[in-house]
């Protein structure tokens, strides 16, 4: 097989939104980056993941000219709803901070991305496989990968590791890098359905038997969730049952029964948190859930893949603009204490929305620190913030 060599600056590992806002960064900072990817486009662009984008990511995306469809078609939001003892809370943080939240699909932010990036005539790969990658310890890494019949070696200064928790930059990391994992005895069975919201925003209800989450995408499709046990099977949960479950969780006595109808998705995502340190190693870079994993509660992972993407961005474009390896060398400590909050942030509604044990004594604190969210203006501030979305720690480029 004939190998074809190459050169670019930056080899990016994964079309999600860490690698695709990362890469238009760097393209308008005349940074020569390539998009290497292992699922085919139309994987890519038609996923489900999260939807709730924080406001700072939609300030972001609209510096890079990626958002206009996001600002015509995201639903804005002030908040979210939270339904405890049959009744039903909004918590108006927007009231608090003067900031939302968005809904808009990752998939639509994936394809923005990758038809801005398609507009600019820029290097981006689907449908790799056998992808090799040595020299990470050194200042010349390589990635070898094979498309089309053909073997591709492209040599490069720096690798940025966007390919998720099951890529293989993860495993690239150095033996004593330290990954600190929690893992929840539960499991989300999420499902999408051709329903109206039963709520204006998001919303969650806590139950003494588990949490329902219910959002949308759009007002006739819903994104709604069940906490079920971690050994939880699809063939568990026919759709009546789920409807059913769906609504004994979410009963009200100030809001009309939840909506039914057709299920058209469905899928379980356990429940873990994950975060690595150092997110660095010679000249490889982690990013996003390759570097970190949170909960879907609070849907923090897309939001936090843009942050890491800002902080290697902007440490990149001072590298090439000053020979300067400062910011790339303080690339993790940079970009640490933000995840951290996120964790924190879905760490706290984690365990307080959840079921973890029988005892109605678990129940009635997880009950009184509800209360507080309820009744509390500093504690809504306090979650609003976070919530809405923290600053991220750089800009994206140097100023």
């Amino acid at each position: 097989m004939d190998t074809v060599t190459t050169r670019h600056q930056v080899v990016i590992l994964g079309a999600g939104p860490a690698g695709l806002t990362l890469a238009r960064m760097l393209s308008l900072q005349n940074v020569d980056a390539i998009v290497v990817e292992t699922r085919t486009e139309d994987y890519v662009r038609e996923r489900v993941r999260a939807g709730v984008i924080e406001q700072s990511t939609v300030d972001v995306l609209t510096e890079l000219g990626v958002a206009d469809r996001l600002h015509r078609e995201a639903l804005r939001h002030d908040g979210f709803y939270l339904r405890l003892d049959e009744q039903t809370h909004h918590l108006d943080f927007h009231a608090l901070t003067g900031r939302n939240a968005f809904v808009y699909g990752q998939a639509e932010i994936v394809a923005d991305l990758i038809d801005a990036r398609r507009g600019d005539g820029a290097p981006m790969v689907f449908g790799a496989s056998d992808v090799a990658v040595t020299g990470v310890d050194s200042a010349t890494p390589v990635v070898e990968y094979t498309q089309a019949g053909r073997r591709h070696r492209v040599q490069a200064d720096f690798i940025a590791g966007c390919d998720g928790s099951h890529g293989i930059t993860p495993t690239l990391m150095p033996a004593d890098t330290q990954v600190m994992t929690r893992t929840h005895p539960f499991a989300w069975l999420g499902i999408l359905a051709r329903t109206a919201p039963t709520t204006a925003e998001g919303m969650y209800c806590a139950h003494p038997d588990g949490l329902s989450v219910h959002s949308m995408r759009g007002t006739q499709i819903t994104r709604q969730y069940l906490q079920v046990p971690a050994d939880t099977t699809l063939d568990d949960w026919p759709d009546e049952r789920i409807w059913s479950e769906l609504r004994r969780r979410s009963r009200s006595s100030d809001h009309p029964e939840l909506e039914t109808g057709e299920i058209f998705d469905r899928s379980l995502a356990p429940l873990r948190s994950v975060v690595t340190t150092p997110m660095q190693f010679g000249s490889l870079f982690l990013l996003g859930d390759a570097a970190h994993i949170v909960p879907p509660t609070g849907a923090k992972g897309l939001n936090l893949a843009i942050s890491d993407a800002c902080v290697l961005s902007h440490a990149l474009g001072h590298y090439y603009g000053h020979r300067d390896r400062t910011h790339l060398e303080s690339y993790g400590e940079t970009a640490l204490p933000r995840i951290w909050q996120a964790q924190l942030f879905s760490w706290t509604l984690t365990t307080t929305l959840h079921r973890f044990d029988d005892n109605p004594y678990s129940w009635e604190l997880r009950r009184a620190r509800m209360r507080r969210w309820i009744d509390s203006e500093a504690e809504q501030r306090a979650l609003g913030e976070v919530y809405l979305g923290l600053p991220f720690p750089t800009p994206w480029r140097p100023e």
